[in-house]
């Protein structure tokens, strides 16, 4: 949780020095959402998320460097800085995904290729309080519960959408109960613990009766991007209250501090070995090299069978660049 929120805080500076373009969607405050699901995963189950993803792809396996290169859009990024904030995969994760609650029916999709498959792995779809309201998740409900999926569709209610507070874009903030005909359980999102044995009892749900919603209530310190400053629609007073009261990382760490699992010591110990090993990330991927032109037209199929890419004109054609695949899926 401590390497996601230090990351994060390192992430927003680089924002600002504008070595990340485009959007830049941060976790801070949502940690215990990703690490607790990750902490009572399979090796084999999946997550498919929206676009606040570099928490979630860290803990699925990519390296700080992974993800800090790829939203500055560099060549030890976790897909080649080909992605960015909003387009980042890990084995077995799927992305971020840039059009709001499409990960709901693809994460479906995956599923039931799970089911067909016969692999016993469960997908995580993952999606906000905002897309709670999305036909095509409801459209993706009917279909999980009417073949009876091994998927658990877990609503991250950070409480504000896109700059919208619940209550006045949703007729029910009850989003655990949104299935109607599929079961769902409230879970605190900022207690580690409370997600990790949520997540146990999901998995366990789902590989036996199919499909479960998990809503895990939880709340963002940024704005909806970074280019929202996220005080218009709430106030200063209430984020600061929030981080006093219910921030996942304090809790966690006097929860354990009080049972003696760990000394001030330690902790201050992990606190400047993750930030050393953060800055020397940051470093490096300022000084790393883009991808060169000539990649342009690779891992646009994995299979590619044609010889030749269409440019943005029908006359235009590029060669297709057969490289097997150039993703760092693997580290």
């Amino acid at each position: 949780m401590k390497t996601i929120r230090e990351m994060e805080t390192v992430a927003a500076r680089l924002y600002r020095e504008k070595a990340i373009r485009g959007f830049c969607h941060l976790y801070s405050g949502q940690e215990a959402c990703a690490v607790g699901m990750k902490a009572s995963m399979r090796e084999n189950d999946q997550i498919i998320a929206a676009y606040r993803v570099h928490g979630l792809v860290y803990v699925m396996g990519i390296s700080v460097l992974g993800v800090l290169a790829e939203l500055t859009g560099r060549k030890s990024g976790c897909v080649r800085g080909k992605g960015g904030s909003m387009h980042m995969y890990a084995k077995n994760f799927y992305g971020g995904n840039g059009i709001v609650g499409t990960q709901v029916p693809l994460g479906t999709g995956l599923a039931f290729a799970n089911k067909y498959k016969g692999n016993d792995a469960v997908c995580f779809s993952l999606y906000g309080d905002g897309a709670a309201n999305q036909g095509q998740v409801f459209e993706a409900f009917n279909l999980a519960k009417l073949w009876d999926l091994p998927i658990v569709f877990v609503c991250e209610n950070n409480h504000y959408a896109m700059g919208t507070a619940s209550d006045r874009g949703s007729a029910s903030i009850k989003y655990y109960t949104r299935g109607d005909y599929i079961p769902g359980i409230w879970v605190n999102g900022m207690n580690i613990l409370e997600v990790r044995e949520a997540t146990k009892f999901a998995i366990d749900y789902a590989k036996s009766n199919g499909p479960i919603l998990m809503e895990t209530e939880t709340y963002r310190y940024h704005g909806h991007s970074l280019s929202d400053p996220g005080t218009s629609y709430r106030t200063r007073e209430e984020i600061q209250q929030v981080r006093e009261t219910q921030d996942p990382i304090k809790l966690y760490t006097e929860k354990i501090l009080a049972v003696g699992l760990i000394t001030n010591e330690e902790i201050k110990g992990i606190d400047k070995q993750i930030k050393d090993e953060i800055n020397i990330a940051a470093q490096k991927c300022k000084s790393d090299p883009e991808v060169s032109v000539d990649e342009m037209t690779a891992d646009i199929y994995s299979l590619p069978i044609e010889e030749y890419v269409r440019g943005t004109h029908p006359w235009q054609r590029f060669q297709h660049k057969r490289v097997g695949t150039t993703l760092n899926l693997d580290k």
